[in-house]
């Protein structure tokens, strides 16, 4: 069984092997989240709902997989839910994020089906070679926060897709969602990447990396609450601040009518993208065997052009429409349930 918290939804699912036997997507009223708080909060609104779905799809489970969360920098992998993770999960040790509470619900889950609780490759797996973290000041240091999940999935894929081994390939990988998150793979570790939560290329929601100055001066020009500024670069940037909407179906549908800011806005995303992809292959000293463009927005034929117009001279471009985080969290448990990983200790 696999379980998936987003901001405003709880995805879960039931494989045979890699086969998904049942899944849904369980939306949650906004304004009932909103009532609630902050997501540890809004826990028990969401395990009624995981409950419900549980008892109607299953009676057996071998293990439940979960998104894990911005936990301590650690490797990638499947790991096993433990106390530590969990507190360091309520804790939230490097910020608030609806991720965290991907390890409580499974151990719940788990403990109603006797089995043990993974989560896999979560948000803070941290593979960067030395030289990525200096960030230009000592007081701070580049993280590692990414959709480190669709990056390591997508990575097998096109590794063996180009048939090249996985512990030596070279690859530029973009998960292009509601949050844009470029990395440097090399051998399929996540040596560099931005911190898709104040950093790299705007988004539908998310504004990147700002000018340092004039930031500053909005920062302090119109009395902003550190809450506030931090919804304006992440939920009220990137699309949503130049558009008023997140949808990139509704800026294309605006693109084809005519709207010449539209076209402009979206086609800034797609340059900030490839510049960044541009950024990332020189990690790699340009020596590359592929760019791969997943998540939801590769599937924009718009989008992905204009950024494989800009990229293609370096490396041939692969492209996954859409996210499987559901399957790449299944894969992450069978891969320990049979043997071919172990499990890693938190």
């Amino acid at each position: 069984m696999v379980v998936n918290p987003g901001s405003t939804s709880t995805k879960l699912a039931l494989y045979a092997g890699e086969r998904a036997r049942a899944s849904e997507t369980i939306r949650h009223d906004a304004a009932r989240l909103r009532a609630c708080g902050g997501p540890w909060e809004q826990f028990d609104l969401r395990w009624q709902a995981v409950e419900e779905w549980s008892e109607r799809h299953a009676r057996e489970v071998a293990a439940v997989a979960a998104m894990g969360g911005m936990f301590r920098p650690l490797v990638g992998g499947t790991y096993a839910v433990n106390e530590r993770m969990l507190a360091d999960a309520r804790a939230n040790l490097q910020g608030e994020h609806a991720s965290n509470l991907g390890c409580a619900l499974a151990q719940r889950l788990a403990a109603r089906y006797g089995c043990p609780a993974y989560v896999v490759d979560a948000v803070s797996v941290d593979e960067f070679d030395a030289v990525a973290r200096y960030s230009g000041h000592p007081g701070i240091e580049r993280r590692s926060l990414s959709h480190a999940l669709n990056l390591h999935a997508a990575a097998r894929r096109a590794a063996a897709e180009l048939g090249v081994a996985l512990a030596e390939s070279r690859l530029v990988v973009a998960h292009l969602g509601g949050g844009i998150s470029v990395a440097p793979l090399r051998g399929g570790r996540i040596i560099d990447v931005n911190d898709a939560s104040s950093d790299g290329p705007f988004s539908p929601e998310r504004t990147g990396g700002l000018p340092l100055q004039p930031f500053l001066g909005l920062c302090f020009s119109k009395g902003y609450s550190e809450r506030e500024m931090r919804a304006l670069v992440m939920g009220r940037g990137g699309l949503v601040a130049y558009l008023g909407t997140n949808s990139a179906l509704e800026v294309e549908s605006r693109i084809a009518g005519g709207d010449e800011l539209a076209r402009g806005v979206y086609e800034a995303m797609a340059y900030q993208i490839a510049k960044e992809i541009g950024a990332m292959a020189t990690v790699l000293e340009g020596r590359l065997h592929g760019i791969v463009l997943a998540g939801g927005l590769a599937g924009s034929a718009m989008l992905a052009g204009w950024i494989r117009q800009r990229v293609e001279f370096l490396a041939p471009v692969v492209i996954y429409a859409g996210e499987d985080e559901m399957g790449a969290l299944a894969a992450g448990a069978l891969r320990v349930i049979r043997g071919e990983e172990a499990a890693l200790e938190y």
